[in-house]
């Protein structure tokens, strides 16, 4: 049972009795009927996931009991993660690419046909709705494989709205991610050593026992990996997982949920938390002319809207911070249950920390904080309020680990 912090105390209202005071410190998740499951659910389950959140309307495991014994095999060996949270939203048609060029900021004339663009998709004012991997599978057909927002929903509106020539559905696919040092190993043992020459961001057709897949040279880790993208998920879903556990199993193989020790060291933005509606590309640090371009013939949602911001400038970005003081969570055990507010010396909140952990590795609290940009300069000094009190902290650089990101290309 869960340990009651406060012992309940009640009131009679003279119809019922009242219950206050009784917090929980770590909630369940109901697992019922209504929620979606991934294809790969039942072997998550079968592997000791502990500690679920709700990502597009489907359960997803965020760990399987130690997180930062997960974030250690991921560092030195290898991982398998359900992905299968991450819906495919297939775009075709004659359509197809000037649609999927209108949805991003990106110019998609630089995507070849099997190559993946890590991408935006933007509101009119500019706004990020999603910020999905795309895979162009063919000149007319593409994946987003979207993190947690209804894209799917905010297509259709638009090719209703526009007349455009193209068909949106949810692909029957879901992916698997096998991330760290190792995942080569595993990987050539289920695909053969051609898997060694699919490079970075790029895809490949293989089949495996009879069951088609996509895999790509991409993961949400910072570290070597991989994602398995399985065609007739729904059918074959188990078949595959455990394919890759036999291959894994000689390496070591750890089953974990996605690690954000080391996606805050990597700097990797997390949806829902780092970046919203509510933010631009070029608040949180993708001010680049390759991934918002805005010199590109082709016109794209928000395209007017982030022109002006990146003439007129922004009035905040997205920092780095180390934190004082002990030990933070891992931040999907549940340590940070909201934004910690900022205070800049002599004046108010001016910001939020967004994600925040602590590093193993560094010995240090990090963490991704929203400020004022005459706040954002290296070395500027702010207050933190966290759940165990105020702490001092300071704008570094980040990311915080392999700022060049040479670790997952080799």
């Amino acid at each position: 049972m869960s340990e009651v912090i406060n012992p309940p105390r009640t009131r009679d209202t003279g119809s019922h009795r009242d219950v206050t005071n009784a917090v929980v410190p770590s909630p369940s998740i109901l697992l019922y009927p209504r929620l979606r499951k991934s294809p790969y659910f039942w072997k998550s389950r079968a592997h000791g996931a502990a500690c679920y959140s709700v990502y597009n309307h489907t359960y997803h495991p965020r760990h399987y009991g130690d997180p930062v014994g997960e974030y250690w095999a991921l560092l030195e060996g290898v991982t398998v993660w359900d992905v299968g949270v991450e819906r495919q939203l297939e775009i075709s048609g004659p359509d197809a690419f000037d649609f999927a060029n209108l949805l991003v900021p990106r110019d998609l004339t630089k995507c070849d046909v099997g190559q993946c663009k890590y991408v935006f998709v933007t509101a009119p004012d500019g706004g990020i709705i999603n910020d999905p991997v795309l895979l162009r599978l063919e000149a007319d057909r593409f994946w987003l494989s979207l993190a947690d927002s209804d894209v799917g929903l905010w297509a259709s509106g638009l090719a209703h709205a526009g007349g455009w020539d193209v068909t949106l559905r949810e692909a029957d696919v879901a992916p698997l991610q096998v991330q760290g040092p190792k995942a080569k190993d595993v990987m050539t043992a289920l695909f053969g050593s051609s898997i060694l020459d699919v490079p970075y961001y790029r895809l490949r057709e293989y089949e495996l026992d009879g069951m088609r897949v996509v895999v790509s040279r991409t993961g949400y880790s910072g570290e070597i990996g991989y994602e398995i993208y399985l065609i007739g998920a729904s059918h074959h879903a188990g078949r595959l997982w455990d394919r890759v556990w036999e291959a894994g199993r000689p390496h070591g193989m750890r089953p974990i949920g996605p690690c954000h020790i080391r996606r805050i060291e990597a700097g990797m933005l997390a949806y829902g938390c780092d970046i919203t509606l509510d933010t631009n590309p070029l608040e949180v640090g993708y001010d680049y002319h390759w991934m918002v371009d805005l010199d590109q013939e082709a016109d794209f949602v928000g395209k007017a809207a982030l022109r002006r911001a990146r003439a007129e400038g922004v009035s905040r970005l997205l920092v780095g911070l180390r934190l004082d003081g002990t030990p933070l969570g891992s931040f999907n055990d549940g340590s940070m249950i909201e934004p910690y507010p900022v205070f800049a010396a002599g004046a108010g909140p001016v910001g939020a920390v967004t994600s925040a952990c602590y590093s193993p590795r560094l010995d240090a609290n990090i963490g991704l904080a929203m400020v004022p940009v005459e706040a954002s300069v290296t070395g500027t000094e702010l207050t933190v309020e966290t759940p165990t009190g105020r702490r001092a902290a300071v704008v570094v650089d980040k990311p915080f680990v392999d700022p060049r990101k040479q670790t997952p290309k080799r």
